[in-house]
């Protein structure tokens, strides 16, 4: 039934939808990130609760966090972005609703089965067999949706951005198919098809490239839309927005053996991996030097306008982490960095500092567009701006002290005595590292709280717009 709410041309209930359950997940994902990270400082807390233990925990905020507030994100930008560049409503408006019920009910069914310890033990893939399935046919209904809404376009040039939404799409489908073949030994328990090494090269083949795929092509499908919007300037070089395109996802999918160095893999196989990731260093920075640029001659904007300071420091720390990332994957620079809170420092520059900013940055130039207001016509710029300066500081509190713990953590394991003996035990390794967890406890609570800021303002912004279909609708009975 339409109301007065719904946009003639587009289907923006089922973006609304997803938008707001992308400010959810992000509460309650950053918000259990924060949690298993005071556990670190203070280990007796929930220590008798065992569907609390940290090792529970851990793998829920990390679904919660990746597919429950990123997956929102993207099911709803991309949604939005296909019809505004394509000029058509969605293929389905039944397969747009269908996705965004079974995608939630996946990311509850994880709520439940992770900390009752079902699971597979797979980075980024600890759903258990019945899971991937109801996950492979919403997918499925997606990708149905999105290349049909591309199909029943009313334009002929695709535009980039939809590229990289498509690529994304594609590649996460061949990863999870791939990734999730297993033996189920029951109701929740299976077994995967492959065994020893091939298996760990099977999960960081997935898991690296959920990070290429679902957490940067993705993304960089928003950048490519919501930069030039917020900018209100075409993209700096359409010619290498396209380069950027080809070199990333022909790249990308090479480089998950860095996962693996000094392990029972093939030495080739990690040199391989070391290699590519290096190579991946060119398209990675043109397509962050191309949302840069896209800036020129409008720098200025960035002191009036917070939300293009949210798209614009994600492109800082997007170049940051994928110039890191290939660092970390020469073999010399991972005897150091291998294990240690480096990784998570690194991890977490682009999770923060890259994902979640552009997702934010995203978030609140669409949401006013499909609640039918004016854009940038949130309840509070000022809260934004707040919003903006807590994530900022958050992230670089929270990287900082991983890198430094990580570079500590490695030299101690690494230091030897003339005797050949280890100079620091591993106990006093952590016991060194915790003031470090302590800032990250601070970095990621200033986080959260911004996170909680964003989801009043959200809340507002959808109440305001409530009331004035509200009033629409009774001038109209009134009619």
């Amino acid at each position: 039934m339409s109301t007065a709410f719904d946009h003639p041309t587009y289907n923006y209930r089922v973006v609304r939808a997803f938008t707001i359950m992308t400010v959810v997940w992000g509460v309650v994902g950053m918000s259990l990130g924060v949690l298993i990270a005071s556990q670190l400082v203070w280990p007796d807390l929930l220590a008798n609760i065992p569907y609390l233990h940290f090792g529970r925990l851990r793998p829920l905020h990390t679904n919660a966090v990746i597919f429950g507030f990123g997956g929102s994100a993207l099911f709803a930008t991309s949604y939005f972005v296909v019809q505004r560049t394509t000029q058509a409503r969605l293929f389905s408006d039944v397969l747009a609703s269908f996705t965004f019920w079974g995608w939630q009910a996946i990311i509850v069914a994880a709520a439940i089965t992770l900390p009752l310890g079902i699971t597979q033990a797979k980075e980024y893939a600890e759903l258990e067999w019945p899971i991937d399935v109801a996950i492979t046919v919403v997918w499925v209904a997606y990708a149905v949706n999105f290349f049909g809404t591309i199909w029943k376009r009313k334009m002929k040039h695709i535009y980039v951005a939809n590229w990289f939404y498509g690529a994304f799409i594609i590649t996460v489908a061949v990863l999870h198919l791939g990734n999730s073949a297993v033996i189920p030994a029951g109701a929740f328990k299976s077994y995967s098809v492959y065994s020893g090494a091939t298996d760990a090269m099977v999960q960081w083949w997935y898991g690296h490239n959920a990070v290429g795929f679902f957490l940067t092509a993705g993304f960089l499908g928003m950048m490519y839309y919501f930069v030039p919007k917020q900018t209100g300037k075409p993209v700096f070089s359409y010619r290498l927005s396209i380069v950027h395109f080809w070199a990333l996802i022909s790249i990308y999918i090479w480089a998950g053996p860095h996962h693996l160095h000094y392990t029972a893999l093939p030495d080739w196989t990690q040199s391989l991996g070391m290699v590519m990731s290096l190579i991946l260093l060119a398209p990675s920075w043109g397509g962050m030097i191309n949302g840069v640029m896209t800036l020129s001659g409008a720098w200025h904007k960035l002191r009036t306008d917070p939300i293009l300071r949210f798209l614009v420091v994600s492109l800082s720390f997007y170049g940051m982490s994928t110039f890191e990332g290939p660092m970390m994957a020469i073999k010399t620079v991972n005897a150091l960095s291998h294990y240690t809170d480096w990784t998570i420092g690194h991890v977490h520059a682009g999770a923060l500092g890259w994902v979640a900013m552009v997702s934010i940055g995203s978030v609140y130039h669409l949401l006013p567009v499909v609640l039918g207001l004016k854009p940038g016509q949130m309840h509070s710029i000022k809260l934004i701006n707040v919003h903006f300066w807590l994530s900022t500081i958050g992230t670089v509190l929270y990287i900082a002290s991983m890198w430094v713990n990580g570079i500590m953590q490695g030299l101690m394991w690494r230091a030897f005595n003339s005797d050949g003996s280890l100079t620091y035990s591993f106990v006093e390794a952590v016991d060194a590292s915790y003031p470090g967890w302590t800032v990250r406890v601070i970095g990621g609570a200033l986080f959260v709280l911004g996170m909680l800021l964003m989801a009043y303002n959200v809340y507002m912004t959808v109440r305001s717009a409530n009331g004035k279909v509200a009033s629409l609708q009774a001038e109209a009975q009134a009619a």
